[in-house]
């Protein structure tokens, strides 16, 4: 992996035009990741676009570099280098179509298990907790030298991959970068305040709701609960508010397996499975219904209702 880090460092150098990419529906880890990228890149002396098929929320406004990030593909018109961050497909990346016919070197740096190595340069670090703790490697690697700025962004990646350093992602490496991230300056104050302490009365009642729904069916080891599109219009919430619902639902005791299924603004069904079980496998779940992800978490995109998911998915985990 030291190899891939300087082949893509010294590959950077001598880029003329160059996007990033995060996935659509940003979490801290792809724009956290995405965000110290840039300032890396604009250190080499490059103009840098941040390119993300959906817009970020404003909680992550205190990231430095969050004002490059556009929905517009005319961002990929006569570029020469495309990295994609945090996306073990182009799908899930939201630009497969965009860039078929594109002649542009694709990096690809990435921590799922389930990623299709679909660049060029594949920097894919399965045991790492988050893209930014590959992003971490790579700039200790080539001796980039992290500001206080880049380093909370990369904390910001850490912080919501392991569900605040309390899932199973968590590991002595993860710790290890923190630890130095917080000693080159990384603000875990603004991280906490805009991350985690951000929860209004409004989000928490709606939170309230999703839990009361929690449903586990006889002869099942999953758990699930699910949001509509009319919940976010009668609370008054964004999609967002519900980030961490998933990973809630991970303390749960008496199911192997959780699932959060949410309704999409486009008519899709979006779904989140969790386990602490160290026998189950959620991404080969995720992977049959269309998505990926890692053994103890994954998400998948698909068509359909919730009910007739909810059954699909309870006829594969039998």
């Amino acid at each position: 992996m030291r190899q891939t880090a300087q082949q893509i460092h010294n590959h950077l150098k001598t880029a003329t035009k160059l996007a990033l990419v995060s996935h659509p529906n940003p979490d801290g880890d792809t724009l956290g990741a995405a965000m110290a990228f840039a300032e890396y890149l604009q250190t080499l002396g490059k103009e840098v676009k941040i390119f993300c098929l959906t817009p970020a929320s404003e909680k992550f406004n205190f990231l430095k570099n969050i004002h490059l990030v556009g929905c517009d593909p005319i961002v990929f018109a006569g570029l020469d280098t495309i990295t994609v961050l945090d996306c073990g497909d182009l799908r899930y990346a939201g630009i497969a179509e965009t860039i078929k016919d594109h002649a542009a070197t694709i990096i690809n740096i990435d921590h799922h298990a389930t990623n299709e190595k679909y660049g060029h340069f594949n920097m894919v670090m399965m045991g790492a907790a988050s893209t930014t703790e590959v992003v971490y490697n790579f700039f200790k690697t080539n001796n980039v030298h992290i500001t206080p700025s880049m380093a909370t962004a990369l904390l910001t990646g850490l912080i919501t991959d392991t569900d605040n350093f309390s899932n199973s992602a968590t590991s002595h490496t993860s710790l290890i970068a923190s630890s130095e991230l917080l000693r080159l300056g990384a603000n875990w104050t603004v991280i906490h305040h805009s991350l985690v302490q951000n929860k209004s009365i409004a989000i928490l009642k709606l939170w309230g709701l999703i839990l009361s729904r929690l449903t586990k069916k006889e002869n099942s080891d999953m758990a699930y609960t699910y949001l509509t599109i009319k919940d976010l219009t009668e609370y008054g919430i964004n999609d967002d508010d519900v980030e961490g619902v998933s990973n809630f639902l991970n303390k749960l005791d008496g199911a192997k397996i959780s699932l959060f299924i949410k309704e999409t603004a486009d008519g899709k069904i979006k779904g989140s499975f969790r386990t602490t079980n160290d026998d189950v496998d959620v991404s080969a779940l995720a992977k049959q219904m269309g998505g990926g992800g890692h053994k103890k978490a994954a998400g998948f995109t698909t068509d359909g209702t919730i009910e007739n998911v909810v059954d699909r998915i309870i006829d594969l985990s039998k």
